[in-house]
């Protein structure tokens, strides 16, 4: 293992330490600064922050670097990576949102083409027509280049997590556990294929077993991690909606598959009331997404989005590009310009053009999915893309 830098050491210590979950740690270094500077200040000091009291003082001082050299060496054995917030490798979405994790622990692979990333949610006592259509979706988001995010679970998550797989594409799963343990166990052989074609993140130290109160802060992970959230079948009850609050307080695009009346999809229909957008297939996502999509404020102010733009009933042509360049937004422009006529280029040089790097991995990331969707681009072996 190498020797671990001070941030990190710090950030791992905080994230150890009783008593101090993601609200007070962000109060914390709100105040402070940076974890390490946590660790510096003075009881006095401490104190006098609202909420802080003796009680997370004391266990502040108990947890030792020490403790945190030994979380690492732990981790490293296990082939996990540690991340910190602000350090090289933190999923730049993820790093947006409030009480994002001081730490994340990752057990495969995160790449920059994950900031194009879906999740997907829903009931873990799902139906066949659920478990189909959220594989089915997972499959053709997968194949349009978006990374499939979702939290293990059974049900829904895992048949999210599957279609991804099945189409080759990239999926991440976000656990409630340490990385140590895998939860449900029967899903032993699922998160082995998940961390070999993406990867498994958490932000609870190695040797957490899954507790119930855990699950709820571990959703707000799956919608920080991803452009927006997909709910396919969820009752009133289902821990999905937490995924879905946490989804419109990060300004999440929120999705939703509608579902029988009768059949245990009232959170789905209750979402739908509220506005958010409902989906039929991949399509209507990728479309939603495409360039400059929208970051709504509340769930009152997000659109339905019922047959709007529809080809497959307007007699337009599907092979037809359904917009000119001159309709393209400004990051769908600069990403098309990256993209030399009568040559193939990798994604990373399009990322990496100064015109486009501008706006931000994601937003050119879904740019490019949109320039795809739109015809514009072809998407060739190897990563490369050329002009259509």
């Amino acid at each position: 293992m190498s020797e671990p830098t001070p941030e990190l050491r710090a950030a791992v210590r905080l994230n150890l330490t009783p008593g101090v979950g993601p609200r007070t740690a962000e109060v914390l270094c709100g105040t402070f600064g940076s974890p390490a500077a946590v660790f510096a200040a003075a009881d006095a000091d401490l104190r006098r922050i609202s909420g802080i009291g003796a009680k997370v003082v004391g266990a502040l001082r108990r947890t030792t670097e020490r403790d945190a050299d030994e979380e690492l060496r732990r981790a490293a054995d296990a082939g996990v990576t540690v991340l910190h917030l602000g350090g090289p490798g933190y999923p730049p979405l993820l790093a947006e949102i409030p009480t994002a994790p001081r730490v994340l622990y990752v057990r495969g692979t995160l790449t920059p083409n994950d900031a194009a990333a879906i999740a997907m949610v829903g009931s873990r006592r799902c139906s066949t027509y659920g478990a189909r259509t959220a594989g089915t979706l997972a499959r053709s988001l997968a194949r349009a280049g978006l990374t499939v995010v979702s939290g293990m679970a059974l049900g829904i998550d895992a048949a999210a997590h599957r279609g991804a797989l099945e189409a080759g594409g990239r999926t991440l799963a976000v656990t409630a556990t340490g990385m140590d343990t895998v939860y449900p166990p029967q899903h032993r052989g699922l998160a082995e294929e998940i961390a070999a074609n993406g990867a498994i993140v958490t932000e609870f130290p190695m040797g957490q077993a899954p507790t119930r109160g855990l699950f709820p802060q571990r959703n707000r992970v799956i919608a920080g991690l991803s452009l927006g959230v997909i709910l396919v079948e969820a009752g009133r009850k289902s821990g999905a909606l937490h995924t879905i609050r946490h989804a419109l307080e990060q300004n999440r695009e929120v999705f939703v598959v509608p579902g029988r009346i009768d059949d245990g999809c009232d959170g789905c229909l209750d979402a739908l009331r509220d506005g958010a957008t409902l989906i039929r297939d991949a399509d209507d996502v990728l479309a939603d997404l495409g360039g400059e999509w929208k970051r709504p404020q509340t769930a009152s102010q997000l659109s339905l989005t019922l047959g709007a733009g529809d080809n497959r009933e307007s007699g337009v042509d599907p092979a037809a590009p359904k917009e000119s360049p001159r309709s393209l937004s400004d990051v769908e422009a600069a990403a098309l310009a990256a993209v030399p006529v009568g040559e193939a280029v990798s994604v990373d040089v399009v990322m990496e053009s100064e015109a486009v790097e501008q706006f931000g991995p994601g937003r050119a990331l879904a740019a490019l999915t949109t320039l795809e969707m739109k015809r514009l681009l072809r998407r060739l072996p190897g990563n490369r893309l050329e002009r259509t």
